[in-house]
């Protein structure tokens, strides 16, 4: 108990600056006599914590004094290490001196095992440059006028207020208030085709959970897949989510939206889908490959 207390009051002191006893008493729930008494164990560990007396003086660390062996074990460098590698990927960075410093000063080399590219196949460029400029966009809170594919309509212009990207389903997006709409908004990254940060500022505002945000509300969808289609059906699908017959097919229950979205999904299996349930559905993709056809009929 009395280590974890030790490491906390370090932890406090180096967020706060300085701190009285009776303020460390007070937030320890111990009395100001063992708050000396971790004070002279600290001391004794080699922590250059020191106190001063008046009216202004308090327990404080020395100015210079940062985490070392004796308060993070290997395995939370490592992980401090891991989280700057992180903080890179997302900024898009090759290297970084703060992760140098703190490689050398931990004694630890910090394996490059992770890499993220948000960008598609052979449009890198575009792709990093159009999530930077959100990114930058979001923490200035400035406007930002897109062009924007919707599922259903033209290519349309949209000037929004960008709050939050989000990577859900092996896709990124951007939640924001469009003000063409007087509300909230989400929109894929890959159909904004083109972006210009507007020299306008808003007021940062929260991007509500929805109560119903699960798929709970959604109605599963049963499908069907020969065993030749296993490499998209494990794309689309968790294992948890896919059952192997005996003849090899696999059958994929998911709770789905049932929207435009859904008819484009299904029909991007081909003849490689058969709707189990809901029966209607099946109704609707043939309706759908129908007028697909006639359209494009020789």
């Amino acid at each position: 108990m009395q280590e974890s207390r030790l490491f906390k009051i370090v932890y406090y002191l180096l967020d706060k600056g300085q701190a009285t006893a009776p303020e460390l008493a007070e937030k320890f729930e111990v009395s100001v006599r063992t708050i000396y008494r971790d004070i002279d164990a600290l001391s004794g560990a080699g922590i250059p914590i020191y106190t001063e007396t008046g009216r202004n003086g308090g327990i404080s660390l020395m100015n210079h004094f940062i985490l070392d062996k004796i308060v993070l074990s290997k395995e939370e460098k490592q992980e401090i290490l891991t989280a700057l590698q992180t903080i890179n990927i997302t900024q898009n960075k090759n290297n970084s001196q703060t992760l140098q410093k703190l490689s050398g000063l931990f004694h630890l080399h910090s394996e490059n095992w992770l890499e993220v590219d948000f960008s598609r196949w052979g449009n890198k460029e575009f792709d990093n440059e159009k999530f930077n400029l959100l990114k930058s966009a979001i923490l200035c809170c400035k406007y930002v006028k897109i062009h924007y594919a919707g599922s259903c309509e033209i290519i349309n212009k949209r000037t929004v207020q960008p709050l939050k990207l989000i990577y859900k389903a092996k896709a990124w997006y951007l939640k924001a208030f469009c003000t063409e709409k007087q509300d909230l908004r989400i929109f894929k990254l890959n159909r904004i085709l083109d972006l210009e940060i507007l020299d306008k500022n808003f007021q940062p505002r929260h991007f509500p959970t929805p109560i119903n945000s699960s798929n709970t509300e959604y109605n599963e969808i049963t499908l069907r897949f020969p065993k030749e289609m296993a490499y998209r059906v494990y794309d689309e699908f968790d294992k948890t989510q896919v059952q192997q017959q005996a003849n090899g097919d696999l059958i994929a229950s998911a709770k789905m939206p049932e929207d435009s979205w859904l008819i484009g999904f299904l029909l991007s299996f081909g003849a490689q889908v058969d709707i189990l349930s809901p029966a209607y559905l099946k109704e609707l993709i043939a309706e759908e490959a129908k007028l697909i056809y006639e359209k494009n009929k020789p």
